[in-house]
């Protein structure tokens, strides 16, 4: 499947949990954050946009402009750090603590098999896009981010994912395999408990 780079959003205002710093918040013993880096430590380089008062060793830190500003401004900081010659790119938020080495690898498989396809991320039973647990060619985001940000005047800050997304062409994947759904992410207190549940 070749190298790939990994971008792990990790700002946000965790208002549905107090404000708390969401990413640091554990699961199994372990930092959401560091859970998701674990997942994809084969990337090169792997790249944490977002507050981090300590990463795993080999983890590069930065900060989306202006910081708070969401996870399309937190992207482009993140790509900002990739060396143009990077390909393919995966696109993660810090809050999915059940994320797998395997499940970033099906992805990824899935592109490389895809002709004509910008990236792959999982759909959730309903059908619903989990956009930001994905697998992308670099170039596809890097052009969306221009075509973003020359619509909205310069500006990232508070464009939707689904801004970005737009007219990318995505393949849809949905979890085959053992275990939880690797994209399920920890918006609540609740979701926390069942995700501690399910990391048993």
């Amino acid at each position: 499947m070749g190298t790939y780079a990994a971008v792990v959003l990790a700002g946000g205002a965790a208002r549905r949990m107090g404000g708390v710093d969401k990413p640091a918040v554990p699961v199994g013993g372990r930092p959401m954050r560091d859970r998701v880096l674990a997942a994809v430590a084969d990337a090169e380089p792997r790249i944490l946009v977002g507050p981090a008062d300590a990463t795993p060793p080999g983890v590069r830190v930065t900060r989306e402009d202006p910081p708070g500003g969401g996870p399309v401004a937190a992207a482009a900081a993140g790509l900002a750090l990739l060396d143009p010659a990077t390909t393919v790119v995966a696109l993660l938020a810090a809050d999915l603590p059940l994320l797998t080495g395997d499940a970033v690898a099906v992805l990824r498989r899935e592109l490389a098999g895809s002709e004509g396809v910008d990236g792959t991320c999982y759909v959730d039973a309903d059908g619903r896009r989990q956009t930001l647990c994905g697998v992308w060619r670099a170039d596809a985001l890097r052009s969306a981010l221009d075509r973003v940000a020359v619509a909205r005047g310069g500006s990232l800050a508070g464009a939707p994912v689904r801004a970005l997304l737009d007219g990318l062409r995505v393949r849809e994947v949905a979890w085959a395999g053992g275990g939880p759904p690797p994209w399920f992410d920890c918006d609540t207190d609740q979701d926390v408990r069942r995700a501690e549940e399910w990391s048993r």
